[in-house]
């Protein structure tokens, strides 16, 4: 994990239960006289969940509709660590990180990445997604804490087609853009996925500390898939970065799939954008941060 990142020791469950008390009905000893929970419970990973953000984030509650995709906390907060040092080592004239602006394309119902930049970081963020029920529920998450809606600001992205543009508006500008976007072409193989995900889990349960597989199995269609898959979504990202590269300082996504990374860098190289790519390491999970700008400077070439 990020040497910054709050969630790199194990889990005290006892600190966590009394933060939220409906976790300790799903924390056992296991064989090794280890505290834990059944990670393939998905109630339990809420709870779990729930209980770090009230802990480490100071959030009064935290309420997510049925169905949605719960949070994995400690990778989230990874990718934002990572962020905050790419913007720290190359905007040489902000020195207050406080100033940071950040907009979080796809905020989900979850409203996750807005949480802990605004309570970890002390950033500005804004949030946009095509999915109004996410919206509503977003904002309910940020009006139960008195003073985050100061911190989060949420949006509606009307046109499903438009990734920057209404989502970015005349006369703002970002230090940085983040995105988790959508991994599956299609709902069947979301739900392949799942069901590989399960197996997994069912079959070895000495994965309990391996942080990032605190996941929900749930998830909305807007959360987990779009047409074309991770590879398209990046790809059109790209695309329309180049209208606001004024804009916007950095712009950033998550690639699950490592062999995506040669074609999105074919786009980037056709869009003129200076572009480079940090592998994340969470337990044996591997993921990575591509993020490119149209201003070499910001990436610390120049």
């Amino acid at each position: 994990m990020h040497p910054e990142n709050p969630h790199s020791k194990p889990y005290n469950f006892e600190t966590l239960s009394d933060s939220n008390p409906d976790l300790e009905a799903f924390v056992f000893t296991n064989d090794h006289q280890n505290q834990t929970i059944d990670f393939a419970d998905p109630q339990a990973v809420l709870q779990l969940n729930k209980a770090l953000l009230l802990h480490h984030y100071e959030l009064r509650d935290y309420t997510l509709p049925e169905g949605y995709l719960c949070p994995a906390v400690p990778g989230r907060a990874d990718y934002l660590c990572h962020v905050k040092t790419l913007l720290d080592q190359h905007i040489d004239d902000i020195n207050d990180t406080s100033n940071y602006r950040v907009l979080d394309v796809g905020v989900g119902a979850n409203c996750i990445y807005p949480i802990i930049g605004a309570q970890l970081f002390n950033w500005e963020m804004v949030g946009v997604d095509i999915n109004q029920e996410s919206i509503t529920a977003a904002k309910k998450i940020v009006s139960a804490t008195k003073g985050l809606n100061k911190k989060i600001e949420i949006r509606y992205q009307e046109n499903n087609a438009n990734i920057f543009n209404n989502a970015i508006r005349e006369g703002e500008y970002y230090d940085v853009t983040i995105c988790n976007p959508p991994f599956h072409t299609s709902e069947i193989e979301a739900n392949k996925g799942t069901m590989r995900k399960l197996a997994n889990i069912s079959a070895d349960k000495g994965y309990a500390f391996r942080q990032e597989l605190t996941q929900n199995f749930g998830g909305k269609a807007n959360e987990l898939w779009c047409n074309g898959g991770e590879a398209l979504f990046v790809k059109r990202m790209i695309k329309q970065s180049i209208a606001h590269k004024e804009q916007v300082g950095i712009f950033t996504t998550l690639v699950s799939n490592k062999a995506h990374l040669n074609k999105l860098y074919k786009q980037l190289d056709k869009a003129k954008a200076t572009h480079k790519t940090i592998v994340m390491e969470i337990g044996n999970k591997h993921s990575r941060m591509l993020a490119w700008s149209f201003n070499p400077s910001k990436m610390g070439l120049v």
